[in-house]
């Protein structure tokens, strides 16, 4: 066995084994895979192993498409069979939203290449004449869809792997991993140590216990799943081919063809944890005793779609250990309070993804990042509070049960919340307030007129709609209070504070005391890993306000930057909250609190005070990610119900009151501000943003290398605000919400970014990256998957000047 190695994988799984195979591919051939006994271990041995290419994210999407085009050519590379069925797959949608969601998936796959359209039921039957197709709307093909042979493929990746330079080492299981001062590792098993640059833990089951040896907890939970195989049915043995897989996910539950009879499986309501306190060290490929009375309710559904299979008995029952996290995405990322160690974790669909995790993996460790933004995979997006076990089993069982539900735009789902509040909770729940989560932190979404009402979830216009319209009328023409608690908040204070952040962030730093920048942070590929404002309140004091949910993510970028001695950068965010009050009488409305001076001569915009305002002291920055005159207003968390009581007594004389985080979004679009997350990330460039102007290139700072490259190039693609149609919006009760293809001449040239109402001009709006349009264009937003026509402006609808912000 090694002694040395640029990587340890841990886990032989498919994921871990894929991870080395990847490695070893972009290059890196001195790595070891460690195996505590035989690969497929866990998991991995006993998976349905169903393969599919569609996903409600676009580069998830994009990576099953990856995974499952990889199969084939991995045999022939390695000469070890995957045990490829690719006889397709059928998707049924028996509710309107299911239609909304194959048809929107539909749509992307047009614009991303992939096979996947819309059959005819004739067309249907003729694919699979065992299926009842009574009572479907719409049915969706996917000609690739299909299964693999679980070990077949996890031996493919570990041959390929091998092929390449790389160690594989079974039943030789990990007992520590010690990081050294210089940020390597020693890795320890009791056939030897290795010394490695990097860790990656792809422990599947066992993903909490070697994290644990590193001294690091995640939120993962394992649950027995069911699925079992039927004896043969003779009208399928009487075939001379294979049965596409069929996908009805209202009726929750899967089945497909194996051997001579059929395969279902069920994610049941009354489902099961397993291994609440450790995975056993010494499970490895047992299952657990048969239950199939807890998952009858969904095969009762299924052998009505295939009466067939209410006639065949039953072959063989699987019932094994799967192990998730609290959204049901892998957990994955370099560890932000580590060096060099790399979780791989809490995989569901482990055969869909297998290969394009793996790749993802391999990118980021051998270039530092990975090509696509996958932050709804990265480890980032929970922070330690979500390690609560309360609240990481309310989650799992939450998303287990509903695994086949539809995921909708805006859908916030009450599982373990709330788990983190701030002390007006209460008091915006007595006004009203309807929450959303936001890393970990309960947060106002809108204003209900009756204190208790929930949301409603759907494609189209839902019971939120009208009441965020009355909020953004009220701020627009009078003021409006948002809370903005959620955003991160930084502290740099020290001599070296202005060398520091001038060294991270793009844009050059405020010189003078009371101002603000608006500055990027760029990513290792040259694309906008983040966007700041960065105030100066002392010559050598100042605050960094970026995205919330990012907190934990930007931690590596400043990390990356080493602090000069006596100076000291530390996060805010739990000891300090804040409100934003924007409107045309938001001026009027805080005079009234405070004595210092908020005219424009005196207090412009971009400009920063310490002022106190209704007895709370605050730091208040003449900034408003509404588009409108506003100040932001920061106090001690311990005095938040103080400042907001005031607030809303202030209100009531210009007729203000609290505004929601939806109102905010839609406001944002109307100035055609990007968010992070949506119109920022690693993928894009500077100059595709609109923020080239900001990378200060003579200077130095993070990534600028990078940077100097991308900006040398004409921009991919072009982000833009388009105005819908209004009757076609309206006929469909839509707006676009994020994530539809944008089509023009019948071809996709891009997709919606952020998409909502804009209440204030009275226009459909969405936010989206285009190539080859440009203003006054007319296109088609895909909204529902169908074309809406739509119109590339040439500047924001709201106060394009920005008269208003500066008043």
């Amino acid at each position: 066995m090694k002694t040395h190695a640029q990587a340890v994988v841990i886990g032989g799984g498919v994921i871990g084994c894929s991870i080395l195979y990847h490695l070893a591919k972009l290059g890196w051939s001195d790595v070891v895979l460690l195996e505590r006994d035989e690969l497929t271990s866990g998991s991995t041995w006993h998976a349905a192993a169903n393969i599919h290419g569609l996903h409600d994210s676009a580069n998830i999407s994009r990576l099953q498409h990856y995974t499952m085009t990889l199969y084939n050519s991995l045999e022939q590379e390695t000469g070890q069979s995957c045990g490829v069925f690719q006889p397709g797959s059928l998707y049924l949608a028996q509710t309107e939203n299911r239609e909304h969601q194959l048809r929107l998936q539909a749509a992307k796959a047009k614009l991303y290449g992939m096979n996947f359209h819309e059959v005819t039921r004739d067309e249907a039957e003729r694919l699979h004449p065992l299926v009842n197709f009574d009572g479907i709307r719409c049915i969706m093909w996917e000609p690739d869809g299909g299964n693999v042979d679980p070990s077949g493929v996890t031996n493919a990746y570990a041959a390929g792997a091998r092929q390449r330079g790389a160690e594989i080492n079974r039943f030789t299981p990990v007992t520590g991993t010690e990081q050294q001062p210089d940020g390597t590792w020693i890795v320890h098993t009791p056939k030897g140590d290795i010394k490695t640059q990097w860790v990656i833990n792809a422990g599947g089951l066992w993903g909490r216990e070697v994290a644990a040896l590193a001294g690091i907890k995640v939120p993962l939970q394992p649950t027995e799943h069911q699925y079992f195989v039927t004896e043969t049915i003779a009208e399928i043995a009487a075939m001379d081919r294979r049965l596409p897989s069929v996908a009805d996910r209202d009726g929750e539950y899967y089945l497909r063809q194996e051997g001579k009879g059929l395969l279902i499986g069920a994610y049941e309501q009354d489902m099961k944890f397993w291994a609440e306190d450790g995975t056993p060290l010494d499970f490895a490929h047992e299952l657990f005793a048969d239950d199939l009375d807890r998952i009858m309710e969904n095969v009762m559904r299924a052998m009505d779609r295939v009466p067939l299979a209410a006639e065949a008995g039953v072959k063989r029952v699987i019932n094994g250990p799967m192990i998730w996290s609290p959204d049901s995405n892998v957990i994955l990322g370099p560890v932000p309070e580590l060096k060099n160690y790399f979780m791989c974790g809490g995989i569901i669909p482990g055969f869909s993804q297998s290969a394009g995790m793996g790749l993802m993996v391999a990118q980021w460790i051998t270039t530092g990042e990975m090509e696509y933004d996958m932050f709804a995979w990265d480890i980032a997006r929970f922070g330690l509070w979500a390690n609560d076990k309360k609240f990481v089993k309310a989650k799992v069982q939450d998303q287990y049960a509903h695994r086949f539900a539809i995921h909708y735009p805006n859908e916030e789902r009450s599982a373990g919340r709330p788990l983190r509040t701030r002390p007006v909770y209460e008091r915006q729940k007595q006004l009203g307030a309807v929450f959303g989560l936001n890393y970990g932190w309960e947060h106002p979404l809108w204003y209900a007129s009756a204190p208790g009402t929930a949301d409603t979830n759907g494609f189209t216009r839902q019971n939120w709609w009208a009441s965020v319209g009355e909020e953004c009328k009220m701020l627009r023409e009078r003021a409006g209070i948002i809370d903005i608690s959620n955003f991160a908040k930084y502290r740099v204070k020290g001599p070296g504070a202005e060398d520091w952040l001038n060294a991270v962030f793009a844009n050059r730093m405020p010189r003078a005391v009371g101002r603000s920048c608006l500055t990027p942070l760029i990513g290792v590929r040259g694309g906008i890993a983040g966007d700041a404002t960065v105030t100066r309140l002392g010559e050598d004091e100042f605050w960094v306000i970026s995205s919330g949910m990012a907190e934990r993510y930007h931690k590596r970028f400043f990390d990356a930057v080493p602090l000069p001695e006596g100076t000291i950068f530390e996060s805010l965010t739990e000891e300090v909250c804040g409100f934003n009050v924007a409107g045309p009488k938001s001026r009027e409305m805080l005079q009234r609190l405070t004595n210092a001076s908020l005219a424009t001569d005196d207090f412009a915009f971009m400009r920063s005070q310490r002022i106190t305002l209704g007895g709370v002291d605050c730091v208040a920055l003449r900034v408003s990610f509404t588009g409108d005159l506003g100040w932001e207003l920061h106090c001690a968390t311990e005095d938040q119900a103080q400042l907001y009581d005031a607030l809303l007594e202030a209100g009531k004389e210009v007729g203000a009151g609290p505004v929601g985080s939806r109102a905010l979004m839609s406001m944002r679009v109307e100035k055609g501000y990007g968010s992070w997350s949506r119109e920022y990330s690693p993928e894009y460039w500077p100059q595709e943003v609109g923020l080239a102007g900001l990378c200060k290139m003579d200077k130095d700072f993070l990534n600028k290398g990078a940077v100097q490259e991308v900006l040398a190039k004409a921009p991919r693609e072009t982000l833009v605000l388009l105005h819908l149609d209004e009757a076609e919006v309206t006929a469909s009760n839509a707006d676009a919400t994020g994530g539809e293809p944008i089509m023009k001449d019948g071809k996709g040239i891009g997709r919606v970014t952020s998409g909502t109402y804009g209440y204030s001009v009275g226009m459909s709006l969405a936010l989206g990256y285009v190539k080859g349009a440009a203003p006054g264009d007319e296109v088609e937003v895909m909204v529902l998957g169908r074309p809406h026509k739509a119109r590339i402006l040439h500047e924001p609808p709201f106060d394009p000047s920005g008269a208003r912000l500066r008043a």
